[in-house]
C-alpha cells in the first residue's frame, strides 16, 4: 500500500493550524470526508483502508506531528485472521443415543478463530460451568478443578450476581447490575480455551447479554482475530451461543432444569455439572485468510519526560460494504462510529501542537479492526511501541452525541479508576455534572479500544455518547434518550450512520474539550492515575509500580 504518496498529496491540501479551541466546522469537515463514498466504509484490508490510512497520515503531517510508530513509521502492521464458516456437514447434539440436528442461526450461532480448513468436534461431552468465573479477589471459582479437556463448556452470560435477589450469596459480589470483565463473552471463551475445552457455548438471554439473538447472529459465521503463532491459537475449534429456548430443551433432555441450574450458579459452592449422556458434534468447512491492516500512530515528544506517555485513541475502521438498505445504499460509513472520534483526535492534536510542547509525550493511536473485536488496539497492546508500564493513561473517544449541548457528561465504568475524578473536575469547569451510564449491565466499559489497555493495567477513560441519555440543554434527558434510541435503533452499524444536516456538534465539542483538558493536565504533571479498590485491573498495574518511581 502506497501510503506515503497518498499522504503527501493530501497533506498539501490541509489547512494551517489556527485557533486553539475545538472547532465544530473542522470536526464536520473531517467526518464528511471519512464518511464519503470515496472511503468505501473503511473496512480493513480494502482500498478503503489504503485511502483512509493515507488521509490520516497526511492530516498528522499537516499538523506537524511526528510518526509514532517504530523506526520513524506512521503505521503499525496488524495482521488479522479472517474466518468464515460454510454449510455444516454435521451440526447437533446426541442425547441418550438419539441425534438432534441443530440449525445454525436458530438453535446455535458459531464461529471460529482457528485457521483450519474444517472445524470438527466429534461427540464431545458437554459440561455446564455456570458463569465460568474464576475470580480469586472475589473468592469465586466456578470451575473448582473441573476437567474441560476435549469437552464443550456451556456458560451463562453476564456475572453471577446479575440476576441475584437480595440475600442471595452472589448479590453484590460482582457490582450488582454493573457488568465486570467476567461477564463478557470474550472472557468466557478465553477461559474455556485456557482450560483445554474444544468448544464453548454461551446461553443467550437478551437482558444478560444486552442485545437480542438477531445481534448475536448478524456476523453470519464470520470472525476475526489477530494472526497468532500455532502455540498461541485458541484451543476452541468452535465458539458461540446457544439460544435460550434451545438451551432450556437441551438441559431438560439431559435431565436438568436450566432455571434451577441458574440459581445454583449464583452460589459460590457451585460445581460444574456434566450433561450426562449428551455430546456435541460439528463438521463445518472454514474459509480463512490473513489480512494485513494498519494502525496509524502519531506523537508529540515530551520536553522533560518523553518516556512517559499520555495516549489518545479512536478507531478509523467501519463496516465497509454490505447488503443494500431500503434506499439501496450498501456503504456502512461509520460517520459517528467512529469518524467523529477520529476527527476529535485530530482536533485535540491540533490544540496540543498550538501550545508549548507537553512535558510528557502524547501519542495518538487510530486503530484498525475495532468493529472486528478491538483487534487493532489489541495488536498494539501485545506489541506496544511505547511501554505500557510508562503509559500514563488511555483516553478513548468512540461515538459522541450529535444532538447539541448538554448539562452533563456520561461516565462509562464508574468506580474503575481515578480518571473519573478528572472527568468530574473538567466537566464542572464547563458548568456540567457527571451522569453514570444508564445500562452498566451491558458492559460498554469492555467494548471499546481503551479496554486493550485496561486489561494490561493502564488507567483508562472512555467517552461514549450512547452510554446514557444526556441531559440536553434543548429538551432535557427525554431528548437525550430520543437521540440514543434513534441512533442505536436505526443507524448503528448501518448505512444511515452518515453525516447529516441534523447534526449539532455543540455537545460533542464540550466532550472533546474535556478530554483535551484531561490529557493536557496529565501531560504537564508528574501524577499517575490509579485504579480504585475493587477494580479487576488494580493488581495488574501494581505489578509494574517500580517502573513509575
Amino acid at each position: 500500500m502506497k501510503f506515503p504518496l497518498v499522504a503527501l498529496l493530501l497533506s498539501s491540501l490541509a489547512s494551517p493550524v489556527a485557533a486553539q479551541d475545538i472547532d465544530a466546522d473542522r470536526l464536520a469537515d473531517t467526518v464528511r470526508t471519512l464518511a464519503s463514498d470515496f472511503f468505501e466504509g473503511r473496512a480493513p484490508g480494502t482500498v478503503g483502508e489504503e485511502r483512509t490510512v493515507g488521509y490520516l497520515i497526511g492530516r498528522f503531517q499537516a499538523l506537524g506531528l511526528e510518526p509514532g510508530g517504530r523506526h520513524g513509521s506512521w503505521v503499525q502492521v496488524a495482521s488479522l485472521l479472517h474466518t468464515k464458516l460454510g454449510t455444516p456437514a454435521t451440526l447437533g447434539v446426541t442425547i441418550g443415543g438419539k441425534t438432534q440436528t441443530w440449525q445454525r442461526g436458530r438453535e446455535v450461532y458459531l464461529s471460529t478463530v482457528r485457521p483450519e480448513d474444517r472445524a470438527v468436534i466429534d461427540h464431545a461431552p458437554l459440561v455446564f460451568v455456570g458463569y465460568g468465573v474464576d475470580a480469586p479477589e472475589r473468592k469465586w471459582d466456578d470451575f473448582k478443578g473441573a476437567d474441560l479437556a476435549g469437552k464443550v463448556a456451556v456458560f451463562l452470560v453476564n456475572d453471577p450476581d446479575f440476576e441475584a435477589a437480595k440475600g442471595e450469596p452472589a448479590a453484590g459480589r460482582f457490582g450488582g447490575k454493573t457488568m465486570t470483565y467476567y461477564g463478557r463473552w470474550t472472557y468466557k471463551f478465553e477461559e474455556a480455551s485456557r482450560r483445554g475445552a474444544i468448544g464453548a457455548l454461551i446461553v443467550h438471554d437478551t437482558p444478560g447479554a444486552g442485545y437480542g439473538w438477531n445481534v448475536v447472529t448478524s456476523p453470519q459465521g464470520e470472525n476475526y482475530d489477530i494472526e497468532r503463532t500455532r502455540d498461541k491459537l485458541s484451543r476452541l475449534a468452535l465458539q458461540g451461543w446457544i439460544s435460550g429456548e434451545a438451551a432450556t430443551k437441551l438441559f431438560a433432555d439431559a435431565g436438568l432444569d436450566l432455571a434451577a441450574q441458574r440459581k445454583a450458579a449464583r452460589r459460590p459452592d457451585f460445581r460444574a455439572v456434566a450433561l450426562k449422556g449428551t455430546t456435541f458434534s460439528a463438521d463445518i468447512p472454514v474459509a480463512h485468510e490473513v489480512v494485513q491492516s494498519h494502525n496509524v500512530l502519531a506523537k508529540l515528544t515530551g520536553s522533560e519526560r518523553p518516556d512517559e506517555v499520555v495516549f489518545y485513541g479512536a478507531h478509523w475502521d467501519a463496516y465497509g460494504k454490505g447488503p443494500a438498505d431500503a434506499k439501496g445504499d450498501t456503504i456502512r460509513r461509520g460517520a459517528n462510529d467512529d469518524a467523529l472520534g477520529v476527527a476529535a483526535l485530530l482536533e485535540i492534536a491540533r490544540t496540543f501542537k498550538a501550545q508549548p510542547a507537553p512535558k510528557r509525550s502524547v501519542v495518538f493511536g487510530l486503530w484498525t479492526a475495532e468493529e472486528r473485536g478491538l483487534l487493532g488496539s489489541e495488536a498494539y497492546a501485545l506489541d506496544p511501541v511505547h511501554p505500557l508500564e510508562k503509559t500514563v493513561a488511555n483516553l478513548t473517544l468512540d461515538i459522541l452525541q450529535t444532538a447539541g449541548k448538554a448539562r452533563d457528561v456520561i461516565l462509562v465504568g464508574a468506580g474503575q479508576d481515578t480518571l473519573e475524578d478528572d472527568l468530574a473536575k473538567y466537566a464542572k469547569a464547563q458548568g456540567r455534572s457527571v451522569t453514570p451510564e444508564s445500562l452498566p449491565e451491558r458492559g460498554l466499559f469492555y467494548r471499546a479500544d481503551h479496554f486493550s489497555f485496561a486489561k494490561r493495567g493502564v488507567p483508562v477513560l472512555l467517552m461514549m455518547g450512547i452510554a446514557g441519555a444526556s441531559d440536553l440543554v434543548d429538551g432535557g434527558r427525554a431528548a437525550g434518550q430520543k437521540w440514543v434510541d434513534d441512533y442505536t435503533g436505526r443507524c448503528y452499524h448501518q448505512p444511515c450512520d452518515a453525516y447529516g444536516p441534523d447534526w449539532n456538534l455543540a455537545g460533542a465539542v464540550q466532550d472533546i474539550a474535556v478530554m483535551a483538558d484531561i490529557g493536557r493536565d496529565l501531560a504537564d504533571s508528574t501524577r499517575w492515575p490509579a485504579w480504585k479498590a475493587g477494580s479487576e485491573f488494580k493488581a495488574v498495574r501494581e505489578r509494574t509500580a517500580s517502573a513509575r518511581r
